[in-house]
């Protein structure tokens, strides 16, 4: 059953500066996870981390069909995906990178997926993005949006507690 839509930054930027051969049980336990099969994530999501190295990439790559909710497919309300993606893409269309020649703290296409993926599922978001608070209204990242769309948004560590995970 899926608890959590991820964002790449969810796991890359932790990963990052705690890798996998340093901090083997704090991976591992985030890989037991991945085989519950409570990680949710788009194809678009998906396909970026699959660069990420160590043995949560390898556990990654390993279990797609466990991470991915493909469109068509019965076993999920696909539709509502498709009819909050492009809701969002519409609403949020000035603040979205590569419709604004890809301005600074401005949300991606593939980012916007997961945040429809969250809204349809109705499940906490997990990224390591910040929210900007400057006074340029122009600029938003998948917190602001989540706050927006009235979707939890978790950092890593609140992620990890949120599982008991210590180590």
């Amino acid at each position: 059953m899926k608890r959590y839509c991820f964002d790449t930054s969810g796991i890359s930027n932790p990963h990052e500066f705690a890798p996998s051969d340093i901090y083997d049980t704090l991976w591992s336990r985030v890989n037991d996870l991945i085989l519950t099969g409570c990680f949710a994530v788009t194809t678009e999501i998906y396909d970026e981390m699959t660069h990420i190295r160590g043995t949560v990439g390898e556990c990654i790559r390993a279990n797609k069909l466990l991470m991915i909710l493909e469109v068509n497919d019965s076993a999920w309300d696909w539709q509502s995906y498709v009819r909050y993606a492009a809701t969002l893409q519409l609403k949020y269309h000035e603040y979205i990178s590569e419709n604004n020649g890809n301005r600074a703290g401005t949300i991606g296409l593939n980012d916007l997926s997961i945040v429809a993926l969250a809204k349809a599922l109705d499940l906490p978001l997990v990224s390591m993005e910040k929210p900007i608070f400057a006074a340029d209204s122009r600029k938003r990242t998948i917190p602001n949006i989540c706050a927006l769309e009235q979707i939890e948004h978790l950092d890593f560590n609140t992620f990890l507690r949120r599982e008991g995970i210590k180590f």
